[in-house]
């Protein structure tokens, strides 16, 4: 029986024993029911959760805002859902004209008009005012409060200016929020550098050399996890009138839809995506071979990071992890670049991170961790000598990969059990426990 792994357009053989691979995981089935996503959307809208209809929290008159997700992620599919979400706010009495779209984009950059056409359609961007959220933009910003843990939330003055704002957008696990969607459209999505950079801070632990959270991982949603908690106490500042959040397969089509209130309605997404992608194991196996999906989902090391976070959950304490992942353009970020290039020691890398937080320079922080804590061997085209300044293991095949894996471990590698994770990007081990 073979066992193959991509890598960028390509695929290795897993040159293992039969009897030495305990599992290949993939996605749960789940029976879902065949719908266009016309059909979702609209199913969704007349069935909302923890709410009544959209009628009941919008009304003639009322100004209304409109949060959705940038180019980065345009497997959501928002042209397709937003016209219909908006011939519902038409039909209530709310005009084109006090509508806004605000793109959520969180620190990124600018977008272009072909940009933001790809994501409305061209008929709404001709009809309805669309911005672009600038984090540093200060002149847009209104201060609010302070959550409990201390974060300053600072939200785009335009949405707060408006009479309703509804969040849309995907859910898939996150690494470090549990899952996406939801409240994430208000942080980091349309607020201030100052507030997303002391909420994504919740991904350490309390104290300089303790190092990242545990608890801030993949499918956490509840209190347990600080950086989903603040999350919520964030964006209720903003209260949300409404929110519509769809879920996509491994082939980017819409599975599900859900909306109603902006907690509970997203919670039932977050079930949904679990259902599909938590594949529940009875324990934690020493040895596991991640591949993070090919191209494109292997572009760089930063994107990487999903699939290190589903290795971790899968790996026991001290194992060893060969993951997967060509890297065509590095780092694919330069914080996460500087984590890994520029720190000979992991107290002055966490030293750095805590000073000036961003997601690209966890991610890097993430990568050098484990592999003091792991044997964390990379299949890459990133050569060795750039990530010299850490204990990460690079090699060119997956057969060179298990030969290091052989230097460090000896022959005790050959009686380790193994676990594959072909599309380790979006399966999460979940231990049953």
């Amino acid at each position: 029986m073979k066992h193959l792994l991509k890598y960028s357009h390509t695929e290795f053989e897993v040159p293992l024993p039969e009897s030495q691979i305990a599992l290949e995981m993939h996605s749960n089935p789940v029976d879902l029911p065949k719908k266009t996503v016309r059909q979702h959307i609209i199913d969704a809208l007349d069935h909302p959760i923890g709410a009544g209809p959209l009628s009941e929290v919008v009304h003639a008159g009322d100004t209304v805002c409109l949060i959705i997700s940038d180019v980065t992620r345009r497997w959501q599919q928002p042209e397709e859902y937003l016209p219909i979400l908006v011939d519902r706010l038409n039909a209530i009495g709310v005009r084109d004209e006090d509508i806004l779209i605000l793109c959520a984009t969180g620190t990124h950059r600018r977008q272009t008009e072909e940009e933001h056409i790809s994501l409305v359609g061209e008929d709404l961007y001709r009809r309805i005012r669309f911005e672009d959220h600038q984090c540093d933009d200060e002149e847009h910003l209104t201060y609010l409060g302070e959550t409990s843990r201390g974060t300053p939330v600072w939200l785009d003055s335009r949405a707060m200016a408006c009479d309703k704002i509804i969040l849309t957008g995907g859910v898939v696990y996150h690494f470090l929020a549990g899952f996406g969607g939801g409240r994430k459209s208000i942080v980091p999505g349309i607020a201030g550098r100052k507030t997303i950079n002391t909420n994504h801070c919740n991904a350490l632990n309390p104290g300089l050399g303790n190092g990242s959270n545990p608890l801030a991982c993949s499918g956490n949603l509840s209190e347990t996890n600080p950086f989903h908690a603040d999350l919520v106490e964030c964006a209720a500042f903003a209260k949300p009138c409404y929110l519509l959040n769809v879920v996509v397969n491994d082939d980017y089509e819409i599975v599900g839809a859900f909306a109603g209130d902006w907690i509970k309605a997203h919670e039932a997404a977050c079930r949904l995506v679990a259902s599909m992608d938590g594949v529940p194991i009875e324990k934690k196996l020493p040895l596991v071979l991640a591949s993070a999906g090919g191209y494109p989902k292997d572009i760089n090391l930063y994107q990487t990071s999903k699939t290190l976070a589903n290795a971790l959950a899968m790996c026991a304490d001290g194992g060893t992890m060969i993951l997967l992942s060509e890297c065509s353009e590095g780092f694919g970020d330069r914080d996460c670049e500087s984590q890994l290039r520029d720190f000979d020691t992991m107290h002055h890398r966490e030293e750095a991170l805590r000073k000036d937080f961003s997601i690209g320079g966890y991610v890097g922080f993430l990568f050098a961790e484990t592999a003091e804590k792991y044997n964390l061997i990379l299949v890459t085209s990133i050569p060795q000598e750039q990530l010299s300044h850490t204990k990460i293991r690079c090699a060119s095949t997956l057969e060179e990969a298990l030969a290091i894996a052989r230097e460090l471990c000896g022959d005790a590698l050959d009686q380790m059990p193994a676990a594959l994770l072909p599309f380790g990007g979006s399966t999460l081990p979940v231990l049953k426990s």
